[in-house]
């Protein structure tokens, strides 16, 4: 069926940019009969626009606070009757339902409106686009007739096909346009049903109840294209990368997200650049104090919490050097002129992305010097998201974000000898950067740094041994006294073998969570050797 020229449209937006221009085209150049409601028609008129009331169209005054005014017969059977039905047509001739041709309308500000600290829960449920949405939906689905403008960067593509087309729109850019729609329907409703569960749990949870769910029985979330990627985490594979476009960005970004850090200089990032680069980034803010760490596949090959960042940084890359060679830099802290020296001018390191909060003006001229290095500064270094998603086949995992959020007054020290106030200090260190390191993880630290690590072996065992023979190499390295070290285990021992292992090589403190049926075991080994064990009861696998 050929198109049908755009005789007659519905205008109601909350957002007036560009729509008086717009409106006049249509009036003007094609002689488009224009429906209009409350603020949008006062708008237009002002501007000179002839515009018919929406109650004149209808014969039924906006009523209920304008809660009811589009919601009828004669707008929706004027949107949703199919024009090559004859049934249909009849069916509208005989109630006086005339065609409507293209709707231009965007929502209520509902998500503008609950941003506001003052905002109260009827002011927000108000604020709920009702007639909207529903004419959006209605235009939408026939879009083999009606063309639906949701979004105002859209009237000028409308115009120049209408002039293009004799006043017609083609079915290539209604089908785009009704997308554009569903997406924007799905958008607003996940942000009003996300908000409404945070208030519901603020309103109604019981804390004292242990049957409350931990978890939304429903989740939804919509996603908006930030970049397409060179390939994934293979050449072979495609990859794009997206950011939360609704209020499922509060729960799943931290005050200072990834996702959204402002790119100073470099090439783009690749998808493992952005998963190693958010690895890193949630962990250097695990730490209070200056921190610095060094992630390479996923791994902190180099940690250190230290007086400033560029010493945090040094005793970083000291850690294992080889390792830091195509890595990711991340600093809790404003990057200065000395860090950059020392690691581009002194270290000759190559760096794949460094991440900070930001960066001094000498910083930045240093680093344009390597303009493939990507550059990132988030603002800011505060907080973590509330959850984690991971796509599995057929569905998505939804975790709480871990974080090391134990308090020391709460551990046990089942061993004869307790640890010292400094041994406690290095345990935490160790501790915080154990969690970032792949399981089965074992984390060796001196002098708060990671200069041992033993990711992601099938057996604990294996995991303690490369963490200490890490350690000996870098203390050879770095001209320290092998021995003296704290240890971190991400869980428990399941056997003594460990602790043997651990003290063969110096170890004299060690953080783990207990709770495996065979701790005496290990608490004897660590009385055996002198060697101070605490228990945190809580366990931080990474896989």
């Amino acid at each position: 069926m050929a198109d049908t020229p755009i005789r007659r449209a519905l205008v109601s937006v909350t957002d007036k940019t560009g729509v008086v221009d717009f409106v006049k085209a249509l009036e003007d150049e094609f002689g488009v009969e224009v429906i209009s409601t409350g603020g949008t028609a006062r708008v237009l008129e002002e501007a000179g626009v002839h515009v018919v009331p929406i109650e004149q169209y209808t014969g039924f005054p906006e009523m209920m606070d304008g809660r009811v005014k589009t919601l009828h017969p004669k707008v929706h059977g004027g949107l949703l009757a199919r024009r090559d039905n004859p049934a249909h047509m009849a069916e509208a001739a005989e109630h006086g339902i005339g065609m409507i041709d293209l709707v231009c309308v965007n929502l209520y500000e509902f998500e503008k409106t609950v941003s506001k600290p003052d905002v109260t829960f009827d002011d927000a449920i108000e604020h709920i686009d009702i007639g909207g949405p529903s004419m959006l939906r209605s235009a939408a689905k026939n879009a083999a007739s009606v063309t639906v403008v949701s979004d105002p960067a859209d009237y000028d593509e409308v115009l120049e096909e209408m002039r293009a087309n004799d006043g017609c729109t083609s079915l290539e850019l209604r089908r785009y346009l009704q997308l554009k729609v569903y997406e924007t329907t799905a958008n607003y409703d996940a942000a009003i049903a996300m908000w409404l569960a945070d208030r519901y749990d603020e309103d109604f949870a019981d804390d004292e109840c242990d049957d409350a769910p931990a978890m939304p029985e429903e989740l939804g979330f919509y996603l908006e294209k930030v970049d397409d990627l060179r390939y994934g985490e293979n050449p072979q594979q495609t990859a794009a990368v997206y950011r939360f476009a609704d209020e499922m960005a509060d729960a799943c970004s931290s005050a200072n997200p990834l996702v959204g850090a402002e790119q100073l200089q470099g090439k783009p990032l690749s998808y493992n650049n952005y998963l190693d680069a958010d690895a890193a980034w949630n962990l250097v803010r695990e730490f209070d104090g200056p921190a610095c760490v060094i992630l390479k596949h996923q791994n902190p090959c180099g940690s250190a919490v230290a007086e400033d960042i560029t010493t945090a940084y040094d005793r970083a890359f000291a850690c294992d050097p080889k390792s830091a060679f195509g890595g990711i830099i991340a600093c809790n802290r404003e990057v200065p002129f000395e860090l950059v020296e020392h690691a581009f001018d002194e270290n000759g390191q190559f760096v794949e992305v460094i991440i900070a909060p930001s960066y001094t003006p000498e910083a930045i001229e240093r680093m344009a010097k390597r303009p493939n290095l990507r550059v990132l500064a988030t603002g800011g270094a505060e907080g973590h998201a509330e959850f984690e998603l991971r796509s599995i086949d057929g569905g998505i995992l939804v975790q709480n974000v871990d974080t090391v959020a134990e308090d020391p007054e709460t551990f046990t020290c089942p061993t004869e000898r307790k640890p010292t106030p400094e041994e406690m200090d290095e345990l935490m260190f160790a501790w915080r950067v154990c969690k970032g390191v792949k399981s089965n993880a074992i984390l060796v630290s001196k002098d708060k740094s990671g200069i041992g690590m033993g990711p992601g072996q099938p057996n604990r065992v294996d995991s303690a041994l490369l963490a200490c023979q890490r350690a000996d190499e870098a203390c050879e390295r770095m001209g320290m006294e092998k021995g003296g070290y704290a240890c971190a285990s991400d869980a428990f021992f399941p056997f003594r073998d460990n602790v043997d292992v651990l003290a063969e090589h110096g170890v004299t403190c060690i953080i783990q969570p207990g709770g495996s049926k065979r701790d005496d075991e290990s608490i004897e080994a660590c009385n055996e050797h002198g060697i101070a064990m605490v228990f945190t009861g809580n366990r931080h696998f990474r896989h």
